[in-house]
């Protein structure tokens, strides 16, 4: 009955129509490695582009790209939570956003663009010094999760 089960439920998932975005369709992460990805200000900017770059390209840059992607300068924001009674903070919140534009070169148009934002928070201490490993952790941490953002995106516009 259990065997049954699940070749029943195995035949049922290949029928969903679930198809990975890179495993069965490798001309994505061509298509991907195939995106010059301009400058980004700041520590935030370069942070993020390097992260883009090591998902981008598992060889070598592109010579002649087609496509250009533009990211616009990261913002942060910061929400202090979970404030004692005396009003110290004990938590505090970030949040990251920023614009990104795929523009397609041989005809000069924005094929894609998304405003993504990612939010993470971190434990404020008593240690000035834990405080800031942590919230440089953190930051860190929330601009890889932007760039994994942006690589899904893209990859699922490239796909279709």
């Amino acid at each position: 009955m259990k065997k049954t089960f699940l070749l029943l439920s195995l035949l049922l998932i290949s029928a969903c129509g679930f198809e990975p975005i890179y495993s069965s369709n490798p001309s994505t992460s061509a298509k991907l490695a195939d995106i010059e990805i301009s400058n980004i200000p700041d520590y935030e900017g370069q942070y993020l582009r390097n992260a883009l770059i090591d998902r981008f390209y598992p060889n070598a840059r592109p010579i002649n790209a087609r496509y250009i992607l533009n990211v616009s300068p990261v913002q942060e924001s910061t929400t202090n939570l979970d404030i004692t009674k005396n009003a110290n903070t004990t938590r505090t919140q970030l949040k990251l956003s920023t614009r990104i534009n795929l523009i397609d070169q041989q005809s000069g148009e924005a094929i894609l663009t998304r405003h993504l934002k990612a939010i993470s928070s971190y434990n404020v201490l008593t240690s000035e010094f834990a405080t800031r490993v942590s919230a440089k952790n953190m930051r860190e941490n929330t601009l890889d999760d932007l760039a994994r953002q942006i690589e899904i995106q893209i990859g699922l516009y490239l796909k279709r």
